[in-house]
């Protein structure tokens, strides 16, 4: 069989290891493997490199994606619909391998429901919002990433007796904000799961200062909503509202400074969080779900996504999996909450 394999998306940790997986594994299937570069771009414009095993040997380690990414939505215009179905034909493409999130995977989902396309999608976030899948490789790396930012701004908190605001990566979905939160001891965290309550989280700061803590962390997922300036959205090719018209960290520093008296600096991770080498935890999470997607080729298991389910590796209906966004659910909301004192 002839495999084309695309990274689709913002890139992150955990991408190589999953295209060598997918190689590795379909090597003993006798699979030819084509490069597809720049996500569904690549299809567009018949962009391919052959993939092999020299090529994928030494990449285990490495962050980013060797195929490049792009967050080209070939559903947008026709004539691009058009060239991914010639193209795929013309190449002579068996299967499509789909390393991506909810907007690369929902493309690879329609191709499959709507136009027949032999799709197999392997699930990458570092948002870690894809359903039917526990968690997603580069999740680990991003929120460690985002830890670490925040042991080192306490040190500085601490040194200055001031507030420190982080904002993390999180459109929808507030998996890296609460972990990030969580493991590194902010005494607040704002998501877009949940309205933002500038009194509650500014009654909160001002009791611990009373007990006599001199310092404060906060942590921000850049999705929290938060008052427009201009009242204008602009958005991306899926359709989402693209960030950064006013920055979430800025604003909250802004308002506890205004609410508390208590100065507030901020600080933002960012694209920060999407680079370096992948985790132990998201390289043998990428290694397994590549392996499973070419064990799901070789079986014609089409239309399905390798998923991490409880601690086995799973085929699951990429149509459903890409319907609805995970969030976090009210349970971890609660721990959450626990985490205030």
């Amino acid at each position: 069989m002839k495999v084309g394999i695309l990274t689709g998306g913002g890139d992150c940790p955990g991408l190589n290891p999953a295209i060598r997986g997918v190689v590795y594994r379909g090597l003993d299937f006798g699979f030819e493997f084509v490069g597809i570069q720049e996500g569904w771009r690549g299809l567009v414009q018949g962009n391919y490199e052959p993939l092999t095993l020299d090529s994928v040997e030494e990449i285990i380690y490495q962050g980013g994606t060797i195929l490049g990414s792009s967050r080209t939505n070939p559903f947008k215009k026709q004539e691009d619909l058009d060239a991914v179905l010639g193209n795929i034909k013309s190449a002579g493409f068996d299967a499509i391998v789909a390393c991506g999130g909810e907007d690369t995977l929902g493309v690879a989902a329609k191709l499959y429901s709507q136009h027949g396309v032999p799709t197999v999608g392997v699930p990458k976030t570092m948002d870690n919002d894809l359903n039917d899948t526990d968690f997603t490789f580069g999740f680990d790396t991003a929120a460690g990433v985002g830890m670490e930012a925040l042991d080192r701004l306490r040190d500085t908190a601490r040194s200055h007796r001031r507030v420190m605001v982080l904002e993390v990566m999180g459109r929808h979905a507030g998996w890296v904000a609460l972990y990030t939160g969580l493991a590194g001891g902010a005494d607040w965290i704002t998501l877009p799961e949940q309205p933002l309550d500038l009194e509650a989280m500014a009654a909160h700061l001002n009791a611990i200062k009373a007990r006599g803590k001199k310092y404060a962390l906060i942590v921000a997922s850049e999705g929290t909503e938060v008052p427009s300036e201009s009242g204008e959205k602009v958005v991306d090719s899926f359709g989402h509202v693209q960030l950064g018209e006013r920055r979430v960290g800025e604003f909250l520093a802004d308002e506890i400074e205004k609410r508390t008296g208590w100065e507030t600096r901020s600080a933002v991770v960012g694209h920060v969080h999407r680079g370096g080498s992948p985790t132990l935890f998201d390289r043998v999470l990428g290694m397994r779900v590549g392996v499973k997607a070419a064990e799901l080729v070789q079986e014609k298991q089409f239309g399905q996504m390798a998923a991490l389910v409880g601690t086995q590796v799973k085929g699951v209906d990429i149509v459903k999996a890409t319907a609805t966004l995970k969030v976090v659910p009210p349970a971890l909301l609660d721990l959450m909450r626990v985490s205030f004192k």
